[in-house]
C-alpha cells in the first residue's frame, strides 16, 4: 500500500459565504460550488440523510484543495468554541506563502485575529499563526531562500 498525497481538507463552517469571502481574499480561488443531498451523503457523514451546500478552493497550481461545507440539515447553529493551541484534535491549516510581512499586513487590515508575531523559525522559516472565520486557525510560512 502507498499513500501518494493527502487529497483535500474539508471544514465544516455555518456561514459559508463568509468562510469563502476570507479564503478567496486570502488568495485562494474557487473551483466549484455545489449542493449535495440524501443518503449517500448521510451515509458518508454518519448522520442519515443530510443535504450540504460546498465550496471547493484551490491555488493556482491546483496542488491544494480546500473544502468548506456548510450542513443544510441537519445543521448545527451551536457557539463556535476556539480552541487552544493543545486541544485534541486537527488544530490548524498550514499555507505556504512568498511574503508572509504583506499577507499579514493584508490580514490585519481586514480585521483578522493574529495572535502571534512573525517568527523565524531557525534559518528555514517565518512562522506566523491567525483565526480566520469560524475560529479556523491558519498557520503562515515563508520559506526562507
Amino acid at each position: 500500500m502507498k499513500i501518494k498525497k493527502i487529497d483535500h481538507v474539508c471544514v465544516i463552517v455555518n456561514d459559508l459565504n463568509t468562510a469563502k469571502a476570507f479564503f478567496v481574499d486570502f488568495g485562494l480561488e474557487v473551483r466549484g460550488e455545489w449542493e449535495m443531498e440524501g443518503e449517500l451523503m448521510g451515509y458518508a457523514a454518519g448522520l442519515g440523510d443530510t443535504k450540504v451546500a460546498c465550496v471547493g478552493l484551490g491555488t493556482s497550481d491546483g496542488q491544494t484543495w480546500l473544502e468548506l461545507i456548510k450542513f443544510i440539515s441537519p445543521s448545527n447553529e451551536k457557539e463556535i468554541i476556539l480552541p487552544l493551541a493543545n486541544s485534541l484534535g486537527i488544530r490548524h491549516i498550514a499555507f505556504n506563502v512568498e511574503d508572509i510581512e504583506a499577507v499579514v499586513a493584508n490580514l490585519k487590515k481586514r480585521g483578522t485575529e493574529i495572535f502571534s508575531d512573525i517568527q523565524q523559525y531557525e534559518e528555514r522559516f517565518k512562522l506566523c499563526y491567525v483565526r480566520g472565520p469560524e475560529g479556523i486557525i491558519l498557520e503562515l510560512a515563508q520559506e526562507i531562500q
